[in-house]
């Protein structure tokens, strides 16, 4: 089996030899043109020279048996003015042909460097939400009440976090899993379950209109551009509000809402919001990266779907997300 270090230092080494080859190929037709016109030109004054009974080349005479001797003082500075074209030439490719053999380097760093960023971004929650967990079952132990339904769901939410750490691998290596196919009532439950200790913390209550259709991606994928989402709602509602999470079929598509009674979006942050990195008006309670709504709409494009802003106003903003239908 390839492991990685060798499949990298594969990558590498063809690197280096598609510059050597450019670099060789280019060097040889660059300095084999400059021979020919150097012997053009010398080849061609020659005649010039011969034809009119003069000096055969600028700085050459005849020979006693019709010899070309050529005056190296004239023929010196053709051979520099070519030498110093031929050196221009063959950096400009050098440059050309490294540039173009470091591109999967530099990709490789941009796809490293994401993925840092977006595993970091997306522990974020579940770790809360562990944190959470682990607060109650202490809290239970003190008062000498029963903790397994406490630990199976800390379980549960460990499970999570291992199926979200294997979907972002698999995102990093550009992978999308379109066999799989997923309950959309599944994926909502799965989310709104593991963000509950969240919303609880806020005060703020989950509802839920479930459907029965599916889409074709992976579950734990599914459920975690939900939880995105739903999180997200959770961060801009006031204490006491609502966020309602439902479900509707459109032709060939599944459609999921997600509505908050926040304060709304800037018109100006209505795409912005989707952009790495990218921070709308900080008015959650909880400061992000700026990288939840970018990252699921990145996960959804690979799928192809969307999300976007469906309305938004004082009174809050509804996210749709819009997903091909798929048979469960």
């Amino acid at each position: 089996m390839t492991t990685p270090e060798a499949a990298d230092r594969r990558r590498v080494q063809r690197a280096a030899f598609s510059v050597g080859v450019w670099v060789a190929a280019v060097s040889a037709i660059v300095v084999a043109l400059g021979v020919s016109v150097l012997v053009a030109v010398i080849l061609l004054r020659a005649r010039v020279e011969n034809n009119e009974h003069a000096t055969p080349f600028p700085g050459g005479h005849r020979g006693s048996d019709d010899d070309l001797v050529v005056d190296v003082d004239r023929v010196l500075p053709w051979v520099i003015g070519l030498g110093i074209l031929g050196v221009l030439i063959l950096s400009l490719i050098a440059w050309f042909a490294a540039r173009r053999a470091v591109q999967p380097l530099g990709e490789a760093l941009r796809l490293q460097r994401n993925f840092v960023a977006d595993a970091s971004h997306e522990l974020r929650t579940p770790l809360t939400t562990l944190t959470s967990r682990i607060q109650i079952a202490q809290r239970r132990l003190e008062r000498g009440g029963d903790v397994a339904e406490a630990l199976d769901q800390l379980r549960s939410d460990a499970d999570a976090m291992n199926d979200m750490l294997t979907d972002l691998l698999m995102a990093a290596e550009g992978k999308a899993e379109t066999t799989a196919v997923s309950p959309v009532g599944d994926a909502m439950d799965a989310a709104v379950s593991r963000l509950r200790p969240l919303a609880d913390d806020s005060a703020v209550s989950l509802e839920v209109f479930s459907s029965d259709r599916a889409v074709r991606m992976p579950l734990p994928t599914l459920t975690r551009i939900l939880m995105a989402v739903i999180d997200n709602a959770i961060q801009h509602s006031p204490r006491g509000a609502t966020v309602t999470i439902a479900a509707a079929t459109a032709r060939d598509d599944v459609e999921i809402r997600v509505s908050d009674h926040g304060s709304g979006i800037d018109s100006a942050d209505a795409e912005r919001i989707f952009e790495r990195f990218a921070r709308g008006s900080e008015t959650g309670r909880r400061r992000g990266f700026g990288l939840g709504l970018a990252l699921v709409r990145d996960v959804l494009t690979r799928y192809s779907g969307r999300i976007e802003v469906e309305s938004t106003s004082p009174s809050g903003t509804t996210f749709l997300i819009t997903l091909p239908s798929a048979r469960a």
